[in-house]
């Protein structure tokens, strides 16, 4: 069984998704209801050319313990109907949270995808659920050596095993796709930009630090393209920010955007602005290869750090702008592999996967 219920999580689950049909392993498909436009998310699904989910859990429920309450619920009957022999799951959402804890409490075996990764900032709730689902796990999918070596430090109980990252194959598979349907180039006011994307509960809702964002695009050495997190566009009327940004000749908004044309906007940028982990890790594509300045205290991801791809740059106004317009003279000479694997991350864990159910 796999779960899922977000838009990060399809896509990082697609190339195993996808692995698991060549070689006909049978699986079901389970849809968390986590991001709730059903509707948009099946769209998605479609898009990507996956199945679409055999059971799917609709609510609304927003705050996050009555959100994964309800998932629990919802998954404990399908659970107890299907009996699968593993539910495999992706990444550090509520989504996984209640799936590994749901399997766990009916001895079901966890399987989780991007085991390992470790931000140390306990002020995220992704870092309170990725440490939780790892703990439940019977099979960790550490997408690095690194990732691995956390879990070694934490003495986890279940197997380890070193994949990559499914990020990779995923742009790897369907960064061709975008190429054919996106037209988002033909919107863009810029031949050469920064690509900037914020949504981090800790940084849009705190207004000292959006209120230096703001200022830090407009006054950014190149133009920016800023698609907006409905998270973020609330908080930037609210905090009287919003009129200030869309004045500026040099920053484009955008509203939020598809996948295809996420992709299209990174290959073509110089380089990114974000407080995204996604991000840290598609930048390293060899597809995409582009720079990445992170808009945060920590990263989970510090492999794109050693390799050269990212610096955490935190957010003060001042040392953002002085890394931009270093980042921007001094362009940094990228290696051509990624860190996070070379794009086979679906079909190791596949084969992990068909090895121990026998």
């Amino acid at each position: 069984m796999i779960a899922l219920g977000t838009r990060p999580e399809t896509i990082k689950m697609a190339p195993v998704i996808r692995a698991l049909q060549k070689y006909g392993q049978p699986f079901s498909l389970v849809h968390s209801g986590q991001h709730y436009d059903y509707n948009l998310s099946i769209r998605f699904i479609e898009e990507l050319n996956l199945p679409r989910p055999d059971h799917n859990l609709r609510f609304r429920e927003s705050l996050p313990a009555a959100q994964t309450g309800r998932m629990m619920m919802g998954l404990e009957k399908i659970v107890k109907r299907e009996r699968p022999k593993l539910m495999l799951i992706q990444g550090d959402t509520n989504t996984m949270l209640a799936s590994a804890l749901t399997a766990f409490k009916q001895n079901v075996p966890v399987g989780h995808v991007e085991a390992g990764l470790r931000s140390y900032d306990w002020r995220m709730p992704e870092e309170h659920n990725r440490r939780m689902v790892d703990h439940a796990s019977k099979y960790l999918f550490a997408p690095t050596l690194g990732a691995k070596e956390n879990l070694e430090r934490e003495k986890i109980w279940g197997k380890v095993f070193v994949t990559g990252n499914t990020v990779i194959d995923a742009v790897a598979q369907h960064l061709p796709i975008a190429e054919k349907k996106s037209d988002v180039m033909g919107r863009i006011n810029f031949r050469e930009y920064i690509l900037a994307t914020a949504h981090r509960a800790e940084n849009v809702d705190d207004p000292r630090v959006l209120r230096n964002f703001v200022e830090v695009f407009m006054e950014a050495p190149l133009p920016v393209v800023f698609p907006v997190h409905p998270r973020t566009a609330k908080r930037l009327r609210q905090y009287n920010l919003w009129k200030k940004l869309a004045s500026s000749k040099t920053v484009q908004l955008l509203p939020p955007m598809g996948y295809f044309d996420f992709l299209i906007l990174m290959k073509n940028c110089e380089l990114m602005l974000t407080d995204s982990g996604g991000l840290q890790e598609e930048a390293t594509a060899p597809p995409i290869r582009k720079f990445v300045l992170v808009l945060r205290l920590s990263t989970e991801r510090p492999e794109a750090v050693e390799a050269g791809f990212a610096k955490v740059v935190g957010v003060d106004k001042k040392k953002i702008l002085r890394a931009l317009r270093d980042s921007v003279e001094n362009p940094p000479n990228l290696q051509k592999s990624s860190p996070f694997g070379n794009g086979k991350a679906g079909e190791k864990i596949t084969k992990v996967v068909m090895g121990e159910l026998g």
